[in-house]
């Protein structure tokens, strides 16, 4: 039988932020995340104290930058652009993706340094053009995922 339980994921990989020029890249990208989710394993008692420690000595910005890095990854599973392309590809899901990671740069667009932000925004803008490549019927400009944000959008 199946529980509700907490996991720990951690991925490591890049070699720094989608879009970032190799003379910025910080080295290797280490992402932690917790998770609720369905397991077959009984549910273990989380450490929330450590948890709590980890979170507290994580700069806002790192935190911010790693949310939009996991949605831009999440949305390129969903346009296909994974390996395995077809199999995840999923339109409607992409769409909530990029116009989440979206509305959170322009909500922290103050907030992160150009530094951070613009590579962020390339990517967002790459996933906006694929998502329009994908589509059989394209959205009108403006009218694109996160483009309410970002305004039209185009190749």
């Amino acid at each position: 039988m199946s529980s509700r339980s907490l996991h720990e994921v951690t991925s490591i990989g890049g070699e720094g932020l989608i879009g970032e020029p190799p003379a910025r890249r910080a080295g290797p990208v280490r992402t932690r995340l917790i998770v609720w989710g369905m397991s077959d394993t009984p549910p273990e008692s989380p450490d929330f104290d450590a948890m709590t420690r980890d979170i507290a000595e994580v700069p806002a910005v790192e935190v911010i930058v790693t949310v939009a890095v996991n949605l831009m990854s999440a949305a390129a599973v969903k346009l296909g652009l994974s390996e395995e392309g077809e199999k995840y590809k999923d339109l409607d899901e992409a769409r909530k993706l990029i116009s989440a990671l979206a509305g959170l740069l322009d909500a922290s667009a103050t907030e992160v340094s150009s530094f951070h932000a613009a590579p962020l925004r390339d990517g967002l803008k790459s996933l906006q053009l694929a998502f329009r490549e994908a589509s059989i019927v394209p959205d009108e400009p403006g009218q694109g995922p996160g483009e309410k944000y970002t305004g039209p959008v185009y190749g």
